[in-house]
């Protein structure tokens, strides 16, 4: 079982990333799925999630209207569109589903 998120790198303020949560040895699609983040010094906090169905996404407050979370089952794969990005959305990004927890990518908002 393994999630293995891609897409982070260097983005200049106002732009935007995809990210993406890529399975393998489960199905995302059985389960809901969860977008993380943590940056330097703070906690690790829950940004995005969407269960099994796609009728029910949820977004933090500090994301809502910038950030969409949406999901490819043919391909395993959970995806996280960031747009507007702003120097507080730097972090490490997780995704996690049925407590399992892929290793991060580094998203950094810098002029």
């Amino acid at each position: 079982v393994q999630l293995v998120e891609s897409g982070g790198g260097l983005v200049q303020p106002g732009g935007s990333l995809r990210l993406s949560c890529a399975a393998s040895g489960f199905t995302l699609g059985y389960y809901a799925i969860g977008w993380f983040r943590q940056a330097p010094g703070k906690e690790r906090e829950g940004i995005s999630c969407i269960d099994t169905t796609d009728a029910e996404i949820w977004y933090a407050d500090s994301v809502k209207g910038r950030f969409t979370i949406s999901r490819d089952n043919a391909k395993n794969t959970v995806y996280l569109q960031m747009n507007s990005l702003n120097p507080e959305d730097t972090a490490v990004y997780y995704c996690n589903a049925d407590n399992n927890w892929g290793q991060g990518t580094q998203v950094t908002v810098s002029s």
